[in-house]
């Protein structure tokens, strides 16, 4: 059907910034390949001065390490203006969060990175406090936040928002985690982090308030990705009794042989242009390009599927990522796993954001709160 008009304007703003994005790169590589040389810009003068020309606002505190180099720099630019566009998102066609009782906790596992869990209990609050005395066992789903493995957060506004919003509504504890971004942190280390924080859950259940026979993971996206090979890894190696793997526009398959470039085609964004911002996803997230085939970065790819918890798969129609989720439910039930794939007409990757603007992304939220009040069961 035809795309919601709400989106309209975005898809301008997108395919321009796409199509600018390509245009650069394009300029960048001819450039580079241009025997005879051209003046230097300011940007690369400053990128080839030695470090006594560095700027002193770029340099880092004595004893703070040493400065951001111009990547590192980059990305924290991208990032912070994210943040900001998430803060606006929310503001402007998002739906708050309730106060509810969080919790948070610092992970260390051994081998990878420290993080970060926040559980979200199904219960309003005034304030967060931490406190989880005298609180009866409920169900929990393992949460992972989406942001093409690069950006994102559990303090993304329109992230913190939807967890508050669909704990309470579903009366299940969220347990969010806080997995490290590539590429500072390339793959396997979220799925490691992933993994940490599912046996970490299990092992500390009863300490926190939830029933260790009734969790689930769920994830959007890129962790959509890392719920799924959660899911591989944990029948391979823990075997806890997960009930449930609700996961949103997945991305299961990091080779890209399941991307349907025609929802693509169908906004007016040429395929080679949709393709090349899907690789520099992979490229960010994986050490190189055969990791691509690993089934814990391309869950699609493992060898068999069955042992896997019930899945609940949402996509959208406007989503070059729908032939990943319509792939997976079919993958899964050729395993023997019970699977439902639903797509949601004439919307885009990111519907469920809108929820104060777009009657199909409240359904959207509707149909989550119902696959996780599955946990109850």
């Amino acid at each position: 059907m035809p795309l919601d008009p709400i989106f309209e304007e975005r898809l301008r703003v997108h395919r321009k910034y796409l199509i600018d994005r390509a245009l650069g790169s394009v300029r960048a590589r001819l450039t580079a390949l241009w025997p005879f040389g051209r003046p230097a810009g300011p940007a690369e003068v400053a990128e080839k001065a030695p470090p006594a020309a560095t700027p002193a606002a770029e340099t880092s505190p004595a004893g703070a390490g040493p400065a951001l180099g111009p990547r590192a720099r980059a990305r924290a630019k991208h990032r912070k203006a994210a943040l900001a566009w998430d803060r606006r998102e929310l503001k402007t066609v998002g739906t708050r969060g309730p106060a509810v009782r969080t919790a948070e906790h610092r992970l260390e596992p051994d081998g990878v990175p420290p993080f970060r869990v926040r559980i979200y209990y199904p219960e309003r609050s005034a304030q967060s406090d931490g406190a989880t005395e005298n609180v009866l066992p409920v169900p929990a789903v393992l949460g992972f936040f989406g942001g093409a493995f690069r950006i994102g957060g559990i303090d993304y506004p329109t992230t913190d928002a939807a967890y508050r919003r669909r704990a309470l509504d579903a009366g299940v504890a969220i347990v969010a985690v806080d997995y490290a971004l590539a590429p500072e942190h390339r793959f396997p280390v979220p799925v490691e982090q992933a993994y940490a924080a599912l046996a970490w859950l299990f092992e500390r259940a009863a300490d926190v308030g939830v029933d260790a026979s009734r969790i689930g993971v769920a994830g959007t996206s890129a962790g959509a990705n890392i719920a799924a090979a959660v899911t591989l890894l944990n029948r391979d190696r823990g075997r806890h009794p997960l009930r449930l793997q609700l996961l949103e526009v997945p991305v299961v398959d990091l080779t890209g042989g399941r991307l349907d470039l025609s929802a693509t085609r169908a906004l007016g964004i040429p395929s080679l242009i949709a393709l090349r911002e899907l690789r520099s996803v992979a490229s960010t997230y994986l050490p190189k390009r055969s990791d691509a085939r690993d089934p814990l970065a391309s869950p699609l790819r493992a060898r068999s599927h069955e042992g896997l918890p019930p899945a609940v798969i949402l996509t959208a129609e406007y989503d070059p990522l729908r032939g990943d989720g319509d792939a997976y439910g079919a993958a899964l039930r050729k395993g023997g796993v019970e699977a439902s794939v639903v797509r949601y007409q004439g919307v885009t990757h990111d519907t469920p954001i809108f929820t104060g603007v777009l009657p199909a992304a409240r359904r959207w939220h509707d149909d989550v709160v119902t696959a996780l009040r599955r946990l109850h069961a």
